[in-house]
């Protein structure tokens, strides 16, 4: 006659799981991290991020500042980035600022974007000081 039903359960502590069986985490809008970030997973910066970050695809929020380099295969950029970014796959929306030099593979540019530093193919030799060095390619 009676059941005890479960409890419902409480959002999951757990990165979300995306279609295709991946998992992606979140920095809210109301975080502010001081550090080095390395994950595995893709990210979504919503937040503040004072240190460098790397991940397997990242996804900026316009209202997002990340103060360090990125690293990562793809990037969607729409906040402010102050540091180097290296991505295989870039697009940089036009909301983005970017105050570093940027290494890319392919990239995308909407109008609008402002962005401060020097572009470089991946794989493509940079002079620097008159000097030949290799690109940061792996």
């Amino acid at each position: 006659m009676f059941s005890k039903k479960p409890a419902p359960s409480s959002r999951p502590t757990t990165p979300r799981a995306m279609a295709n069986g991946a998992t992606f985490s979140v920095i809210g809008a109301d975080v502010t991290i001081t550090g080095n970030i390395e994950a595995s997973a893709d990210l979504h910066v919503d937040g503040k991020v004072i240190g460098d970050l790397a991940c397997a695809a990242l996804v900026q929020g316009e209202a997002s500042v990340i103060e360090g380099a990125v690293n990562a295969e793809r990037a969607r950029l729409s906040g402010h980035v102050r540091g180097t970014i290296t991505a295989r796959d870039l697009v940089v929306l036009k909301t983005a600022r970017i105050d570093g030099d940027v290494v890319y593979e392919t990239l995308t540019i909407e109008q609008g974007a402002t962005v401060n530093g020097r572009f470089a193919p991946k794989d493509a030799p940079v002079l620097v000081a008159g000097e030949v060095k290799l690109s940061l390619a792996n």
